[in-house]
């Protein structure tokens, strides 16, 4: 199974492609950040980012996209803006036909890490160790793709289950 796992943001959307079976062994295929420029106005932003994520459907053709839900920020707005990221990230999916599976970053951090509150160091380390990498991916954005993908490359889910 090949996922595209995505931690949506519109400064910073961090993804990784791991290609593996619930029992390993997992491979990373790409991870990296994709960065929008402050300056653009949302709309463009929110386009950068769709387009950005098409190419990456179109280049490792995913069985299922894992998206780390939403998180409740204290700023209310941060979380709208969020929102919108995670929006044109299940827009891409969904249009390329691809199965979805959403989760929240504590059942993100604890498939990977056994803890629901690991700091992103930790999220960092242990996505090295289970890909058997021998440093961590950076910035920590992309590691937390890399780690929403494992999440569900671990979960077993021949469906991606909407969580």
């Amino acid at each position: 199974m090949i996922v595209l796992g995505i931690d949506p943001g519109t400064a910073a959307t961090g993804y990784g492609v791991v290609r593996g079976t619930p029992l390993g062994p997992h491979t990373l295929l790409e991870c990296g950040v994709i960065r929008t420029d402050p300056r653009d106005s949302l709309p463009r932003r929110l386009l950068d980012i769709h387009n950005e994520v098409r190419a990456l459907i179109e280049r490792h053709r995913p069985d299922a996209v894992a998206v780390e839900d939403i998180f409740y920020a204290r700023n209310v707005r941060t979380t709208v803006v969020l929102g919108h990221a995670r929006g044109v990230v299940l827009l891409a999916a969904e249009a390329a036909g691809v199965e979805i599976a959403e989760y929240p970053p504590a059942a993100i951090k604890k498939a990977v890490t056994g803890t629901g509150a690991a700091t992103k160091h930790q999220v960092q380390f242990m996505v090295a160790q289970l890909l058997q990498l021998k440093t961590f991916p950076t910035p920590s954005d992309a590691a937390d793709g890399v780690a929403a993908a494992l999440a569900h490359v671990m979960s077993g889910s021949a469906t991606p289950a909407r969580v």
